[in-house]
């Protein structure tokens, strides 16, 4: 008897189900969401970000507000007169400063990480794609800044740039803006050698070869093939270097170089914690705004470990 094969009858020499193509993304969130250190880094990054974006959700006053600060609570241990983290030496709650303090820092490191990231895979795709002379001119502009130290480097632009003085809303983000600057100035060239990188590696293949033939443009062939093909690497780059943003930032607040005075961040609350008679009589005022900037770029370091881990097939 002939065996007469349907449609809906699989052929004995094909498998009963076939899998459906998966794109890269879809192979990196299953891996990612596998991994207990992905969540425990996103449920961080949640909680700061929240504090960032809506402090009162903690319940933190803003501590730059007329009467937020008495001298007779000044060094109270936390605990003591109503403050979860106690008081710094000008009677100011810790807590609310080290709640406030997030907003400035992770503003600070997304927006270099953003600005730094696209700034670099921009250069980065024009030199890959058009090699030559274009190639060579920013590749050796690239090696200028790539060797200038970035934590060195921002101080001297932070020297350089005017410091607001007087606390308002144009004036913060001009300091925002200082900062951003300083540090983006020197951090696109690392972003750029990824990206021109991967352009060089993914500009042979055979499917931007065959959008040439069938007569795409070179904008086109950019745009659609080869840079969504090569944003892999450069986003893991970014990940990691974002804590490293918050880092420096940090440490330019607390060289007094960073964000003014007046704009409560994690720096400048160390900044003003780390004398020697402070760190003896109340240690707890290092201590928290210390904690959550350690939280937060471990954090960050984390998503990037497991990012680099989903995005890179050399690890699979």
């Amino acid at each position: 008897m002939t065996e007469i094969v349907t449609a809906a009858t699989p052929r004995p020499d094909e498998p009963a189900s076939r899998e459906q193509a998966r794109s890269l993304w879809t192979d990196a969130w299953d891996i990612m969401r596998r991994r207990p250190i992905f969540w425990i880094a996103m449920v961080l990054i949640v909680v700061f970000v929240l504090m960032a974006v809506w402090p009162a959700l903690f319940r933190a006053d803003n501590p730059l507000l007329p009467n937020m600060c008495l001298l007779e609570r000044a060094r109270q241990a936390p605990g003591v007169g109503g403050s979860a983290f106690g008081f710094d030496s000008q009677g100011c709650s810790i807590y609310d400063q080290t709640i406030y303090g997030a907003r400035a820092s992770i503003l600070v490191g997304i927006i270099t990480t953003i600005v730094a990231s696209v700034f670099g895979a921009i250069l980065g795709t024009i030199a890959g794609y058009l090699e030559g002379w274009v190639d060579a001119v920013l590749s050796r502009i690239a090696d200028v800044f790539f060797a200038l130290p970035l934590l060195l480097g921002a101080i001297v632009i932070m020297t350089a740039l005017p410091t607001p003085s007087s606390p308002s809303t144009g004036n913060y983000w001009l300091s925002i803006f200082r900062v951003v600057l300083a540090m983006a100035l020197l951090g696109w060239p690392y972003p750029f050698r990824i990206m021109r990188s991967a352009v060089i590696q993914v500009k042979p293949n055979e499917y931007v070869l065959a959008a040439r033939a069938l007569g795409a443009s070179p904008l086109r062939m950019v745009t659609s093939h080869v840079v969504p093909n090569s944003l892999s690497p450069v986003i893991v780059v970014a990940t990691n270097d974002l804590g490293s943003y918050i880092a420096t930032e940090a440490t330019l607040s607390f060289l007094g170089v960073g964000l003014p005075s007046w704009i409560v961040s994690w720096g400048g609350s160390i900044s003003n914690a780390s004398s020697l008679g402070l760190i003896r009589q109340a240690p707890f005022m290092l201590l928290f705004p210390s904690l959550f900037l350690c939280l937060t770029i471990l954090s960050f370091i984390m998503l990037g470990e497991v990012v680099r881990d989903a995005l890179d097939p050399k690890l699979r």
